[in-house]
């Protein structure tokens, strides 16, 4: 399978020794769980993007600290490239920033959420077996770290999971889009590390909130299996 990343943001410097790029990080989830994949990956941030679309069979963007409502040109230009997935029906997989990225595309909206930052480890109730569910679950427990988030949800979207938090946690849109609020590809540690390098922004009772729930399982190579299985449908 080839796949091409779409990179949107950049692991602080500090901590690139550790824990590598966003990229890298999502390469060592899909290895987790498949073998033969041809990965490249296109800093969007600086405006790289396949020459042919069709030479592709996924398209995974990376989640970004920047805001989809931002007006960056760069943000705008990717925009686009969705708009242009989104018609050609093409497979995307939107993580994090992806996914926000995917809504607006469709004509959705983007806010900040009225309880805050979401952190740690998530718990999503899962409403429906979708074809391309290999195993039959209640929860998916992943990894988040977001201050906005989807508000509505515009045209062709179904709602796979949520919580009381994030009402629109995960969702498939027709047949081609897969997208979650969550980071599938970050470990605990990362997660830890960024949590408390936030300490300034966020209230220190969501801080710990956020820690303690570091103690949960997570679903991430089940998430992996199941972006494999929704690609190739």
């Amino acid at each position: 399978m080839k796949i091409a990343i779409l990179e949107c943001d950049n692991v602080l410097d500090k901590y690139q020794k550790d824990f590598g790029s966003y990229p890298k990080m999502i390469i060592d989830l899909l290895t987790s769980v498949e073998n033969n994949l041809e990965i490249e990956v296109f800093d969007v941030q600086i405006g790289q993007y396949p020459k042919h679309i069709h030479d592709w069979d996924l398209f995974i963007t990376t989640g970004s600290k920047a805001s989809v409502n931002d007006n960056e040109t760069w943000i705008k230009e990717l925009l686009e490239f969705v708009k242009l997935l989104d018609v050609a029906k093409k497979k995307l997989i939107g993580i994090c920033f992806g996914h926000q990225l995917i809504a607006l595309a469709r004509g959705g909206s983007v806010s900040e959420a009225k309880k805050g930052w979401g952190i740690g480890i998530a718990s999503n109730n899962i409403h429906i077996q979708t074809d391309w569910m290999d195993k039959k679950q209640s929860l998916l427990k992943i990894i988040v770290s977001h201050k906005e988030q989807i508000n509505a949800l515009p045209r062709g979207a179904k709602l796979i999971a949520s919580s009381d938090f994030c009402p629109y946690f995960m969702i498939q849109w027709d047949d081609h889009f897969l997208s979650i609020q969550g980071h599938p590809e970050w470990n605990k540690l990362y997660s830890k590390a960024l949590i408390n390098e936030r300490r300034s922004i966020i209230p220190a009772e969501r801080i710990e909130e956020g820690l303690t729930s570091l103690t949960k399982e997570m679903d991430n190579q089940q998430f992996a299996r199941w972006m494999f299985m929704f690609a190739r449908r």
